[in-house]
C-alpha cells in the first residue's frame, strides 16, 4: 500500500514531507465529534491525532519575535486530495488565543488512515465543512501584514455598499 503524503510549505524554517505514520511520532488526542452534514445528517465520530499547532511548530513558523503578536497575521491553508479546501487563522490554534483543539486525524472510528492520508478535524465546528479528508497540502503564510483594502471601484460591489 502506498502512503499518502502531505506537504507542509509557506513561512516555515523547516518545511516537510509527511506520511501518517509521521505523525504518529507527535503526542496522539482522541476527540469525540458530532457535526451536521447538509447531506446525510448528524454524524458522530471518534478521531486520533496530533495537534496541527505542534506539527506545525515544529516546522518553525517564521515569526518575527520582534513584531508584537506577529502570530496574528499568520494564515494555514490546508487542502484535500478532492480538491476541498480550508483557512484558518494561527489565532485559532495558538493556546494564547483561541486555542481549539484543531487535530490531523491519523485514525478514524479507530481505522487508521494511512492510506487516505489524514483528515483536518475540527471539533469545535458544528458542520463539517473545514474537516478536509486526504490531506495534500498545509501552507502557512504570514504575507498578510501590508494588505490594505483598496476603495471600492465605481460598477463593482464592495463589502462597503448599501
Amino acid at each position: 500500500m502506498t502512503l499518502a503524503e502531505l506537504v507542509l510549505t509557506g513561512d516555515l524554517a523547516r518545511p516537510a514531507r509527511l506520511t501518517v505514520p509521521d505523525l504518529l511520532r507527535w503526542p496522539q488526542h482522541r476527540v469525540r465529534v458530532s457535526f451536521e452534514c447538509a447531506t446525510s445528517g448528524i454524524q458522530h465520530h471518534g478521531f486520533t491525532g496530533p495537534r496541527l499547532y505542534d506539527v506545525l511548530t515544529a516546522a518553525g513558523p517564521g515569526f518575527d519575535p520582534g513584531r508584537r503578536k506577529d502570530r496574528l497575521r499568520f494564515l494555514i491553508a490546508v487542502s484535500g486530495a478532492d480538491g476541498h479546501h480550508a483557512l484558518l487563522s494561527w489565532a485559532e490554534i495558538d493556546p494564547d488565543f483561541a486555542h481549539a483543539p484543531v487535530l490531523l486525524g491519523v485514525s478514524i472510528d479507530d481505522t487508521p488512515l494511512d492510506g487516505a492520508g489524514p483528515q483536518l478535524v475540527l471539533p469545535q465546528d458544528r458542520c463539517g465543512a473545514r474537516h478536509i479528508s486526504g490531506i495534500r497540502g498545509i501552507r502557512v503564510d504570514g504575507g498578510y501584514g501590508g494588505w490594505h483594502q483598496e476603495p471600492a471601484t465605481p460598477g463593482r460591489v464592495s463589502a462597503a455598499a448599501p
